[in-house]
């Protein structure tokens, strides 16, 4: 019996580029990959850097861990094997809104480099930009805004990043925020000065 991917015809080549939305939209579009552990400050920096870069006139879309996790992604849990599909998805949704010249802004736990190399292998290496919020877990857990660690720390939740499950930092982040030294302005405006000259149309 033939394989059924031998019946896919991708029509890549007849579509409009990249180029093309980017021209239209007078913008070029990046990967802003948020990664840190939970309470760090991922998704409100990724959140005020959309308002600033709006308030420009350009065009961003947030993808949120909690967010995709109760869409497109409701039927993962959070075994190694899960996470890896988790961040698969979201790089290849994230690819879509990169090639339809989007400033795509994405804020993810994804705790080790291999999972962070694979989703900057299917975006595009040139596109990624990885910022590691390096927030300490002692201020994470302080904050403990949604009461996780309290129930990882209880036992109630298995393979919780930093308590039960390892977090590795970047080896090579694009830039680094720590938001116990810095207030969540000078966070932004330091994003603005590296992706600012990034996405700028000449």
């Amino acid at each position: 019996m033939e394989k059924e991917q031998n019946n896919i015809y991708p029509i890549f080549d007849k579509m409009l580029t990249r180029e093309d939305k980017e021209y239209l939209l007078k913008q070029r579009s990046v990967m802003v990959w948020f990664t840190g552990l939970s309470g760090s400050g991922k998704s409100t920096i990724a959140i005020a850097l959309e308002r600033e870069l709006h308030k420009r006139g350009l065009l961003c879309r947030i993808l949120d861990g909690d967010n995709i996790r109760s869409g497109i992604n409701n039927n993962l849990g959070f075994s190694a094997e899960d996470r890896v599909e988790n961040i698969r998805r979201i790089a290849e949704v994230s690819k879509l809104f990169i090639d339809s010249g989007i400033i795509t802004i994405a804020a993810f736990i994804s705790p080790n480099n291999a999972l962070r190399e694979m989703a900057a292998s299917i975006i595009g290496k040139d596109n990624f930009l990885e910022i590691y919020v390096s927030t300490p877990i002692e201020e994470c857990e302080r904050r403990d805004v949604k009461g996780l660690y309290a129930k990882a720390r209880r036992g109630e939740i298995k393979d919780f990043t930093g308590i039960s499950a390892p977090f590795e930092a970047p080896a090579h982040p694009s830039l680094t925020l720590d938001t116990s030294i810095l207030s969540l302005e000078e966070s932004v405006n330091k994003l603005l000065e590296l992706i600012i000259p990034k996405i700028q149309i000449s």
